[in-house]
């Protein structure tokens, strides 16, 4: 009977959790760019769970117009319901070094700045649900990417296009790609803690959760191919466990009755495949320390021109 709107649903991860979701009885927000990919997911997603509600709304994370358009939509159809579950699950990966129609570098619009835009376009109708029925979950899904150098304000701002190039590194996944991808994931577990400080001292019962996928086969990798990221050798190498496998840290984020805010899903070790398991959560708090926190949100705000308030 909640409501859950999931990002990024068309392929993948996204479309387990949202078609997983329908099965367990929610009403199922699907926030797709329209694509016929998209129509063929909402389409499964009817079959498979034919009982249930289950809503597509435009959103296209490359342009922050078409996101505040889902999140006006959105406040009028669940003013009365409000919204159980935002997960932000949509990403690309390692893409050409170009600017969005809003002068961003399209990693970092499509994998955190937008998510954050919808997010705050979102935070009442979470609130009004969490204060309904004391819970209510803003879920982020990062990727093992978020280890490295610190997150650097320079991949928050508008700039599109001048982040370094396409050259590749020496080695495997290395090199300006892959540094733009890597602080985007970093961006996805920062913006979790920094929610679950704001909820917390706010008094709001949202919880802010983060989860990754270890290396599942999804579209990312089919893109990245594409786009000379990777060679397709390369990619069956690397990929360990299926979509649906992956999907089970998200899946832990919006349905365990267990899960708190702050957690952290995913495989363990290496992390590269396995079952989803509550991680650690020291090295996380000192790879997104509260000055990245504190950095990160008033970044975001800049870039996007918005206050968001909890």
């Amino acid at each position: 009977g909640k409501v859950v709107a999931v990002t990024g649903c068309s392929t993948g991860t996204g479309l387990v959790c949202a078609r997983d979701c329908a099965k367990l009885g929610a009403h199922v927000v699907l926030l797709n760019r329209p694509s016929p990919r998209a129509e063929e997911a909402l389409r499964a997603i009817q079959a498979a769970a034919p009982k249930a509600k289950v809503t597509d709304v435009p959103c296209d994370l490359t342009s922050f117009a078409s996101v505040r358009a889902a999140g006006t939509r959105l406040r009028k159809e669940l003013a009365s319901s409000g919204l159980d579950v935002l997960c932000c699950n949509a990403g690309v990966m390692a893409l050409t070094d170009f600017a969005t129609e809003d002068g961003c570098d399209v990693q970092m619009q499509t994998n955190h700045l937008s998510h954050f835009l919808l997010a705050s376009e979102l935070w009442p109708l979470l609130d009004k649900a969490a204060k309904a029925k004391g819970d209510a979950r803003l879920v982020s899904h990062s990727s093992m990417a978020r280890l490295g150098a610190p997150l650097d304000r320079t991949y928050l701002g508008k700039n599109g296009g001048n982040l370094g190039g396409d050259a590749g590194g020496m080695m495997p996944f290395s090199g300006p790609r892959w540094e733009r991808y890597h602080q985007t994931k970093l961006a996805n577990l920062v913006f979790t803690l920094a929610v679950r400080d704001r909820a917390a001292r706010a008094g709001s019962k949202v919880k802010a959760i983060c989860a990754h996928p270890g290396v599942a086969a999804t579209n990312l990798q089919v893109t990245s191919v594409a786009q000379g990221s990777m060679s397709s050798g390369l990619a069956d190498m690397v990929v360990s466990q299926s979509a649906e496998d992956g999907t089970m840290g998200i899946m832990m984020g919006c349905c365990s009755p267990d899960a708190k805010s702050g957690d952290f899903f995913g495989p363990l070790g290496m992390g590269m495949y396995g079952k989803a398991e509550l991680m650690p959560a020291e090295p996380e708090e000192k790879l997104a320390d509260e000055a990245s926190r504190n950095m990160l949100w008033e970044e975001s705000e800049k870039t996007i021109g918005i206050k968001f308030v909890i």
